[in-house]
């Protein structure tokens, strides 16, 4: 039933309505242009906050892996320490040079892997200690993080509490004139409008030019503009353009200088008071010849 109304409407309602619709549009983006770089910052912060989590996760999982290699580090120095001492028990028992060296060179190897353990625990130790302070400065970071979203989003919140109801009617408003439209020019519109810097895709004319980019329009597409029969773009920058009357703005009227009018006047009457005069003073020298 839409479609069926928008085919019927004249050109001349076809850009009313669509001026109609810019108005309403324009409100919305200055609804939206309240909240300023509020929403950016809310999902800046939001991304940050989800890569600290990250951080956060990994740092604790490195630390769990350091701890696990400790406690496999402490149970090979506890198998080595029992290999020791069953070697030394069994160095009572040698019959011969071959076995005491053989078992000396095994409670050596073993006090080795003791040695190289507890090494190795030690680092691990030390790294833990590291990936700790770099854990407790990104918790502090996150927590910091997570205020300042708080904050934002309050900010945000209230901002859009106090322009949701006029938004949602303007939004309201907007959707019953699309409706109005033919989808063709609607569509046409819309990416006028998506490719213009401040979202104007119609626009009315202003002093001879295009209210859009201001350039110049020549008279006889002003008059083409003024007449309503079809829907003109300018082009420079494309955008639809309407006649300042169909879209309800009043236009000053030039004001004619009268100041130059009157000094045009007055010198044409002093041009012709000397020329009287010299006239005058002409037939005045003529009667004293006579």
């Amino acid at each position: 039933m839409a479609k069926k109304e928008s085919t019927e409407l004249s050109v001349e309602e076809r850009l009313k309505t669509l001026f109609q619709l810019q108005t309403a549009l324009s409100a919305i983006d200055e609804k939206k242009a309240l909240r300023g770089e509020l929403p950016l910052e809310v999902e800046d912060l939001e991304a940050e906050i989800e890569g600290l989590n990250t951080r956060v996760e990994r740092i604790q999982s490195e630390v769990g892996e350091f701890e696990r290699a400790i406690s496999q580090k402490k149970g090979e120095i506890i198998e080595a320490q029992n290999n020791v001492e069953r070697y030394k028990r069994q160095l009572d028992d040698v019959r011969n040079n071959r076995e005491y060296d053989t078992l000396s060179k095994e409670i050596e190897y073993q006090s080795l892997e003791i040695e190289l353990c507890n090494k190795k625990i030690n680092e691990a130790q030390q790294r833990i200690a590291e990936k700790q302070d770099e854990l407790q400065a990104n918790q502090n970071m996150l927590q910091e993080k997570q205020g300042d979203l708080e904050l934002k989003k309050s900010e945000l919140d209230e901002i859009m509490e106090e322009t949701r109801v006029e938004e949602d009617r303007l939004k309201e408003r907007a959707h019953e004139l699309e409706e109005k439209i033919e989808p063709r020019l609607l569509t046409s519109f819309k990416r006028i409008r998506k490719n213009a810097r401040n979202g104007l895709g119609i626009v009315y004319v202003q002093r001879d030019a295009c209210g859009g980019c201001f350039n110049k329009i020549p008279p006889q597409r002003q008059l083409d503009i003024k007449m309503h029969k079809k829907v003109i773009v300018c082009e420079y920058c494309g955008r639809i353009l309407i006649d300042p009357e169909l879209a309800g703005v009043k236009t000053e009227k030039p004001v004619v200088e009268e100041k130059k009018t009157t000094r045009r006047r007055a010198a044409a009457g002093t041009g012709a008071t000397v020329r009287k005069s010299s006239n005058s003073k002409k037939a005045t020298d003529a009667n004293d010849m006579i």
